[in-house]
Formats: C-alpha cells, structure tokens, sequence
C-alpha cells in the first residue's frame, strides 16, 4: 500500500488557500485510494534547525568522517526528519508564495534534509544524482498578488521554479502540479479558486 505524506508551509490554517485546496486533493484522494495519509506541518515547532553545528556536520561528512559532539547530535536530528520524509512514496505539498518565493520553514525544511547519500549524491566528474527516485509529487502552489502575464510590478515566479527545481533535483520526476492565483485586477477570485479545487479534486482521484 502506497503511504502519502502532506507537507504544508502555510501557517494561515483555516485562512489558507494552499491548505483547502490541499484538503480537497486530500479528501479525493482517501476516497478513491483508502491509503494512509499522514501530514507534516512545518510550522509544528519540530524542525530542527541547520546552522553552525549542521553546516560542519555535512562538511564533516563530505570529507568521509564521521560527526561527533554537537555535529553528531544536528546530524541525528535531521537524520529523524529525513526518515520520516523517505518513509513514504508519495507526497502533496501546500506551497504558498511569499515575497515571489516560498516560506522560510520549506526552505529549513529542504536543508535539513537534503544531505549527502540522503537526498543526493555527488561525483566530482558527473556532478549530482538525486536519491530520491521512484518516488511522486502534488503541489499546490497559491499566490496573492503574481500570476502568470502579469506585469512585473505584480512579482516574479521564483516558488514554482525554485521548488519544482529541488524535487528534479532530489530525484523526484513524477510531479503534478495545482495553481491558484486569483487576478486581482478583476476583484474575481471565485472563478480560479473553484477552477483550482476541481483539478485537485481529479488529481487527487488519480494521483
């Protein structure tokens, strides 16, 4: 049986458009699959941090050495997060936009775990490999102000192709995704917001 993880970067909670589009994926989903489907907010206050002692952890490691003292103790807590998020084969992530990019905590998250021989190895002649292959992905991605043909005092798109990017990069190639960016030069937000349910609804039917 194939297990689904959810991990939402929206803090917003019941306000969040990432996260009701995210529920209907979802509930669409259990219906047709029954499978198991779990969810990782990151804003639960579990996600370590990676600075100092990470950053020499993962250096330490590329050296082929092993991490001790405080680099240990970092590379065990990213190690749990890493495991919990290989543990499944399928993923929906909830992305809103903010400042043209994506939350703070999806970018902590994407450090911690990305590590050599976890999410990517690295040949000095081929360069990278993602690790993470065999494995799917839903995006919901929301904005408030950008869309696409705005002009560029609306923003610029550097989410999707950002987040899109590190999923390609980690290995991960089957990747759907779901877009709600109400335009707001029109004041109608209802049109795309009902658009953007209904094809995370059928997503969610066949993912």
């Amino acid at each position: 049986m194939s297990r689904l993880l959810h991990i939402s970067a929206s803090p917003r909670g019941t306000a969040s458009e990432s996260l009701a589009i995210a529920g209907t994926f979802l509930d669409a989903y259990r219906e047709t699959h029954g499978d198991v489907v779990d969810h990782h907010d990151l804003w639960d206050g579990t996600l370590p941090e990676f600075g100092p002692a990470g950053a020499g952890a993962k250096m330490t490691v590329f050296a082929g050495e092993e991490p001790s003292g405080e680099q240990a103790a970092a590379w065990a807590a990213a190690r749990a997060v890493f495991e919990r998020f290989d543990s499944y084969d399928r993923y929906l992530f909830s992305v809103p936009m903010w400042n043209s990019g994506v939350p703070y905590i999806l970018k902590q998250f994407i450090d911690v775990v990305s590590q050599p021989g976890w999410v990517f190895g690295f040949d000095p002649e081929e360069g990278y490999t993602g690790l993470l292959r065999g494995k799917k992905a839903a995006v919901v991605y929301t904005s408030a102000v950008y869309g696409d043909g705005r002009p560029p005092a609306f923003g610029h798109d550097h989410q999707a192709p950002f987040f899109g990017g590190w999923l390609r990069w980690a290995g991960v190639t089957d990747i759907a995704t779901v877009e709600f960016r109400p335009d707001l030069a029109t004041a109608d937000a209802e049109t795309g917001r009902r658009t953007a349910h209904a094809e995370a609804r059928e997503l969610g039917k066949r993912f």
